[in-house]
């Protein structure tokens, strides 16, 4: 996917509306995926203009995919853009919007802790289904090892045919 990637980059090179980036999350980008949640690769995350939370992409992966997305993106509905929002986004937003900043802040921390606990959890029974599986594959491999050789020996006992 990284040459398609890159190719991609090439050719939005010098947009004034479309950046392509990539960011390497092992070494001085770490900072960078852990605060948009980037947990795997390849993750792509896509930006609105005053989007300042991402999204994550999962479409397709092939050049024409991934340009098709860069083409659908653009301005996204905001206070500045009320054009673009649904009926109901605009209700929802002209509500946030008549709050304060601390209001809205504290708004925004408290759904992100909701979204961090419900990681959290998930997390905990991937590793609980992890440690599981694990515990079912030993038990499984101890009985391979201990029938093969009976089997081994079953089927050493019946005599070829004889040609």
């Amino acid at each position: 996917m990284k040459p398609d990637w890159d190719a991609l980059a090439s050719e939005y090179e010098g947009s004034p509306t479309v950046l392509i980036a990539d960011v390497d999350c092992t070494t001085g980008g770490k900072p960078l995926c852990e605060k948009y949640g980037v947990k795997g690769y390849p993750t792509i995350k896509t930006f609105r203009a005053g989007d300042t939370e991402g999204e994550t992409y999962e479409g397709g992966r092939s050049p024409e995919d991934l340009k098709k997305h860069a083409e659908s993106l653009g301005p996204a509905c905001s206070i500045d853009n009320k054009d673009l929002c649904s009926a109901e986004e605009l209700v929802e937003i002209e509500k946030y919007a008549a709050m304060s900043q601390a209001r809205r802040d504290a708004k925004l921390i408290k759904l992100k802790n909701a979204i961090a606990k419900e990681e959290a959890r998930h997390e905990k029974v991937q590793k609980e289904l992890q440690a599981s599986f694990e515990a079912s594959k030993n038990q499984m491999e101890a009985l391979q090892a201990e029938l093969k050789p009976k089997l081994k020996l079953l089927n050493a006992a019946t005599p070829k045919a004889a040609a």
